[in-house]
């Protein structure tokens, strides 16, 4: 027997099936090479072909020849007396059509592509509050030394402030330039104010402790510069903080007359990312000198009026005191640093609450990391949101700003005034009462917590 020849399943071209194939002639090159489809070879028997006459008005010149192919070329059953269905096997080498997949409509596909892009941006969303979660968990337990239990805990408890009930809480605050090694005397706290909070009223003063006052330190049995006490980190006494910070606390206590609640010790490193955390602060300039600040020593130089600074213009105004040589727009000396870095603790509070760093997760998360490790303190979580609902209708540019009456600061009944020590050479100041005799700069505190004052 004879083996069938085999044939294939070809898709023609869109609107070409009378014109690929007429009288039962296959054009095998009408169609493009790239347009066919490999099929599967199907060796089914060939049906039976039947010879059909031609319409007896075609006449075949070579009728009368003896040519083999004639019948092969007049015998075929012409497609054209013939109808076929799209879905109508074909005999012979036709094969069988294929009929064309439909192309999902563009509007399923439009909602795929929204649905897969809406899976995208709320995965993303869900990573990146995760990421940024865990960031300032991280951050408040390092700062707070807190766990995730006692974090959980602090947003569902209230916990009262010491001295709340008194009406008054007492936030010692400290800078130090522990970041910078490379820094003469990094562990000597450079700024030391006092965050005094009425809690009936709401209001809130700062006071600057100078830094070099001249108190007689207990960890080292001798009188030496105010900031000096933070190097005493062996300090041990019941009702103080361990360490530097516990010694500041016991001489603004019982020398100055200040009940100290909490403390903060913050190093510059973390005070300049704080300020970029923020966007950068304004404040404003207003030396004696018309060409405004310049200090060699920080490499800062400021116009008077209103200026916008980054983390580092910010730490070198907070550190400037005008001392080096061709400097000018510090008459004050150090009372120009201190009332320059009451402004900056202004400016930075003022930013915060306009851009709303609390509503705000990438703004709290990049604070915090500023913070980290650079910021220590004793109070606790539920403290701090305390004290956050304490002070969250202060406006910050209603605090008032304050320092001790001094000779130096050219000011009318001063209560401290410039001293060398014989002994070490070291320029300080000292109460004009006296050295030891600071029962004037307590009277002044006394002064600015009185029902006069706010």
């Amino acid at each position: 027997m004879e083996k069938p020849t085999p044939h294939y399943k070809m898709r023609p071209h869109k609107g070409s099936i009378n014109r690929a194939h007429i009288d039962g002639l296959p054009r095998s090159n009408y169609f493009s090479r790239r347009r066919r489809r490999r099929v599967d070879i199907i060796e089914s028997p060939l049906p039976a072909v039947q010879a059909v006459s031609p319409p007896t008005s075609v006449v075949s010149p070579e009728s009368e020849t003896t040519d083999e192919l004639s019948p092969l070329i007049y015998q075929q059953p012409s497609l054209l007396h013939k109808t076929i269905a799209s879905s109508e096997t074909l005999p012979g080498q036709f094969g069988q059509w294929i009929e064309p997949q439909k192309k999902p409509s563009r509007k399923h596909s439009r909602k795929r592509m929204v649905l897969r892009l809406s899976l995208i941006v709320i995965s993303l969303v869900v990573a990146v509050g995760g990421w940024l979660g865990w960031s300032v968990l991280g951050n408040l337990n390092k700062v707070f030394h807190g766990n995730i239990i006692s974090d959980a805990q602090a947003l569902f408890s209230n916990t009262a402030l010491k001295g709340e009930n008194q009406g008054r809480v007492n936030i010692l605050l400290a800078g130090d330039s522990t970041d910078d090694p490379g820094h003469a005397g990094a562990v000597l706290t450079d700024s030391i104010l006092l965050l005094s909070i009425n809690t009936k009223s709401h209001s809130v003063f700062l006071l600057s402790i100078p830094r070099d006052l001249w108190v007689n330190v207990p960890g080292v049995s001798s009188y030496q510069k105010i900031n000096a006490a933070n190097a005493d980190i062996n300090f041990k006494a019941p009702g103080y903080p361990s360490g530097g910070m516990g010694q500041l606390e016991q001489i603004v206590q019982t020398d100055l007359g200040i009940p100290v609640d909490y403390y903060g010790l913050m190093d510059y490193g973390a005070f300049k990312d704080s300020v970029n955390a923020v966007g950068g602060v304004t404040i404003n300039i207003q030396s004696p000198d018309p060409r405004g600040l310049y200090d060699p020593n920080t490499d800062l130089k400021l116009p008077n009026g209103q200026v916008t600074l980054n983390g580092q213009e910010a730490l070198n105004l907070a550190r400037a005191r005008g001392d080096g040589y061709g400097s000018y727009g510090f008459p004050n000396s150090d009372f120009a640093r201190t009332e320059h870095q009451r402004q900056l603790f202004i400016a930075v509070a003022e930013k915060a609450k306009t851009i709303g760093v609390v509503a705000n997760p990438l703004k709290i998360s990049s604070l915090f990391s500023a913070l980290g490790n650079n910021f220590q303190t004793d109070l606790s979580l539920q403290e701090v949101l305390q004290l956050v609902q304490l002070t969250k209708n202060v406006n910050p540019a209603a605090v008032q700003s304050y320092t001790y009456p001094s000779t130096v600061s050219g000011t009318s009944s001063p209560i401290l005034k410039g001293y060398i020590d014989p002994g070490t050479g070291e320029d300080a100041l000292i109460p004009t009462a006296g050295i030891g005799n600071y029962s004037q700069l307590a009277q002044y505190y006394k002064q600015l917590t009185s029902a006069t004052q706010p």
